[in-house]
């Protein structure tokens, strides 16, 4: 974001800022206990008590976020819970043809992608 837009946005509240950063927390904790635990990574995402208080998070805060910077976080962590619950279950009903073990590989890595994107992009705005 250059100094021109960031001048026309107004500043999000601390509080905001919080809570995104706890969503991200929220889905990093959830793909660790999908790494280290009995669950998949991508079950453990999409299904787990942390992911989904995440996303409820998402929604309860959102509006507080509108017109700032972290609104697109917002979005973003929404984004990428649904499309992994879609593409979860494209994944999972495709098994039966073997096509959906690669679905749920390639679904695993953008996961773990989107997360680490999103929460290093939020670290660099919240100390720009």
């Amino acid at each position: 974001m250059s100094t021109i837009e960031s001048q026309n946005t107004p500043v999000p509240l601390p509080s905001v800022i919080a809570v995104a950063n706890i969503v991200y927390a929220l889905h990093a904790f959830a793909i660790l206990v999908g790494i280290v635990g009995a669950a998949t990574i991508v079950g453990s995402f999409v299904a787990s008590f942390p992911s989904l208080l995440a996303v409820i998070l998402n929604y309860v805060k959102r509006s507080d976020a509108r017109g700032t910077w972290v609104y697109s976080h917002y979005r973003w962590q929404i984004r990428t819970f649904w499309f992994a619950l879609l593409w979860a279950i494209v994944g999972w009903l495709s098994l039966i043809v073997l096509i959906g073990i690669p679905i749920l590989i390639v679904l695993t890595a953008w996961l773990i992608y989107r997360i680490s994107r999103g929460w290093l992009r939020d670290r660099r705005q919240m100390y720009s």
